[in-house]
């Protein structure tokens, strides 16, 4: 790992952190595609999830692509539920030579899926450049992935967060989460009083 891998993965987290809250239920991630010293393309997830910052950010590097290095703040899929091309395919087609990761992905689609397709085909991969810095990114979605229900913190505004969380304090809040994460909430917020204090006592809060 190079400065200036540090220097474009910040950029591509950076770019990642504008899209948080609207990109559910995948996470937002992005995408910088580097040939020398210049951008060649760049993108992030799209309000809903899809395009996959990959597969919007290598169409705008066309032909620049080709020997270039991606970073990706997120491990590319390897495989998609829909059956479409897979992110790291993307890039394969692309003709990058590199491609810097700053978190491994634990979904079914990439689980090191993902970076084991590149390496294969005979691509430099480093993984977990920033991965620190790029944590926030991806806490909701991993929360989600492990226990089948959305993050919840405490927030003034909900900047970045998906939704509000809006429950009585004596309903079952854990069923009232699932539903959420059945619904590919990632990461929610709730403003101090009697919520907050039901889901810290039922350990649902994180701080």
């Amino acid at each position: 790992m190079s400065g200036s891998d540090e220097v474009w993965m910040a950029r591509a987290i950076d770019l990642a952190t504008g899209r948080m809250g609207r990109t559910w239920p995948n996470p937002a991630v992005a995408c910088v595609i580097v040939a020398g010293d210049r951008v060649v393309g760049e993108a992030a997830t799209a309000d809903g999830g899809r395009p996959h910052a990959e597969e919007q950010a290598v169409p705008l590097a066309g032909e620049a692509a080709r020997g270039a290095t991606a970073y990706v703040t997120m491990e590319p899929c390897g495989a998609r539920s829909s059956g479409r091309t897979s992110c790291a395919q993307f890039l394969l087609d692309a003709g990058v030579a590199r491609v810097v990761v700053a978190a491994v992905d634990p979904s079914p689609f990439a689980a090191g899926r993902g970076v084991e397709r590149l390496r294969k085909a005979g691509l430099e991969v480093e993984t977990g450049v920033l991965a620190d810095r790029a944590a926030v990114l991806y806490e909701g979605y991993l929360h989600r992935v492990e226990t089948g229900r959305p993050m919840v913190r405490l927030s003034e505004d909900g900047a970045g967060f998906d939704a509000r969380f809006a429950a009585s304090p004596k309903a079952d809040l854990t069923t009232e989460l699932t539903r959420l994460g059945e619904a590919g909430y990632t990461r929610v917020w709730v403003g101090p009083g009697e919520l907050a204090e039901a889901l810290s006592a039922q350990g649902l809060l994180t701080v």
